[in-house]
Parts: C-alpha cells; structure tokens; sequence
C-alpha cells in the first residue's frame, strides 16, 4: 500500500493493529459531515466522525489506470444524522465522500482510501444505500465542441463569460404564492421585462428549500403579476414569503448574445453554418454539372 507514513506502516506490520474506517461527507452547500464505523467518536482535521450514525461501508472496488473505482455505503436515515426530506430534495446529489483508514488509538496514523462523488442514492425501510463513483468517473462523460448554430456554452461559465452576479442579470424577490413547487407568483418586478428569465435559474434562498435550484420554463407578465415557472417541481417545499433569486436566461441564440448580453465575441456557436437541408440537396438539374457554385 503505498502513500503511507512510517508510524502506520509499522503498525500494520506489527500484527497487532487497532484500525477503522472514517469518511466524510461534503455537500454542495457547504454542509461536512463525519462518519466511522469505530465504537466510539473520533476527531482529526477539525471534523468529528461519529459512531452512532449506522453508517457503514461495502467492499471497496480499487484498480490501477484510468478504471473507475466504486463503493457503496450504507446507512441508517436519522433525523440526528443523514435525514430522508434532505435526500429526497437532491442536498446529497453529487456530494464529496472521502474515506480514511485510521488507527484509532492514535488518529494521526491514517491514510486517504477512497474519493468519491455520491450517484444513485437508494432509500427503504427507514435506511438508505449510496452509490459511490470514483473521481475517474469524469473521464467517462463527452466531452469536446458540437458545431452547430446555437451557443454551445453554459450562460456565466468560463467560455461565456457574462457576470451574473451584476444587477442587470439578477434580482432577488418574495414569493407570494406557490403551485405545485413548480410555478411562482412573485411580488413586484418592475424593470424586467417579460421573458427576460425565461432559461434561466431560479434560486431559493431561505426556508425549507433553502439553497435548491430549478431551471425556468417560462417567465410571463401577466396584468402587473409575474409568474415563473419551472421544467421541473422543487424537491422540497416554498412557502409564501421565501426569497428567490432569478437569474437571466439566455436561448443560445446568436441576436440574443448580441442584444440582451452585449457578448457576441464570446459567443460559442456557429450561426453561419449551413443546415442539413443545404448540404444534402441534389445536384442541380437545370444547369451545368461542372462543380461550380450553386449560390451564384
């Protein structure tokens, strides 16, 4: 095993070890939780790894190159520790797992196993089963540009570039009433013309939902009452009141980069490539067949 200071090698060596599993769970909003499955708590790197979680660990699947390591962890759902309404709304979607081997009579003899995301997540029976996925799993996603008309970047990413944080692509506002998770009454917003968010992202901010994003289906102005609504329902709920960022949309079109973002020389499409119907058309019938353009 290589990566091992000399004090944990030569306790493994010795024959006679007292050694356990710690992990750690990290979220996406910033929530760090410690596991183990020792008998007793133990604490190293400012985090404590509780024993009374019910947590525990599969047999660990580890291999050399670019092969994609994976575990599973398993648990038991506890109001104290991972609780059901927080996985049911997504807040343990792709968080970050470590996991440590550790001597437990002294905590600075330890060696990182495992990192990983969370995948499927699985619950019954008051427990639940994680899916693990090694970091070599990003590797097995596409990657590369696509050619085609429309904008092939993310709005506000790195290859877009537009600041989202500025009061011209945001604002922040109450909710005034709720349909379903999915569509919004919003109090006043005016300044903002209708549309402007539609594909774009809304963001709670405070209440049960707290930290949840969807994004926008369509954003109308209707009377003086604004209405968003979402692809797809929130995983947890939003009461009148709760505040919700809206962030602007972008339809990927090049007039769009162009007039709303003023961004046209970050615009990552194509728009002058020609269409399938252009670059599959016959030859012409009624001119000469001599390779020349059919434009002129």
């Amino acid at each position: 095993m290589s990566g091992l200071d000399t004090a944990l090698r030569a306790h493994l060596e010795s024959g006679h070890t007292t050694l356990c599993h710690c992990w750690t769970v990290r979220r996406r909003d910033g929530v760090e939780m410690g596991f183990t499955d020792h008998d007793g708590p133990l604490e190293f790197d400012g985090i404590a790894f509780r024993a009374d979680t019910g947590l525990s660990a599969l047999a660990l699947q580890q291999g050399t190159g670019l092969s994609v390591d994976n575990t599973e962890a398993l648990g038991a759902l506890s109001d104290a520790a991972i609780r059901e309404a927080d996985i049911e709304a997504g807040r343990y979607d792709r968080a970050e797992v470590r996991a440590w081997l550790v001597n437990w009579q002294d905590v600075s003899q330890r060696v990182l196993m495992f990192r990983a995301r969370i995948g499927e997540m699985r619950r019954a029976g008051g427990a639940f089963e994680a899916e693990l996925r090694g970091l070599t799993d990003a590797l097995n996603q596409p990657e590369g540009r696509v050619y085609q008309k429309p904008c092939g970047a993310v709005l506000g990413d790195s290859a877009c570039r537009v600041d989202l944080s500025t009061p011209d692509h945001s604002v922040e506002v109450a909710v005034v009433w709720v349909d379903e998770r999915r569509v919004f009454g919003l109090g006043d917003l005016d300044g903002w013309a209708s549309g402007w968010f539609r594909f774009g992202r809304l963001v709670v901010l405070d209440g049960a939902a707290e930290g949840l994003s969807g994004s926008i289906k369509h954003d109308r102005l209707e009377g003086g009452a604004r209405t968003v609504g979402l692809w797809h329902p929130l995983r947890a709920a939003v009461a009148p009141g709760d505040r919700v960022r809206l962030v602007a949309g972008c339809d990927k079109r090049a007039e769009t980069c162009r007039f709303k973002f003023n961004n046209f020389l970050n615009f990552q499409g194509f728009p002058d490539i020609p269409g399938d119907d252009w670059s599959l058309t016959d030859p012409s019938r009624e001119r000469r067949l001599d390779g020349g353009s059919r434009r002129s």
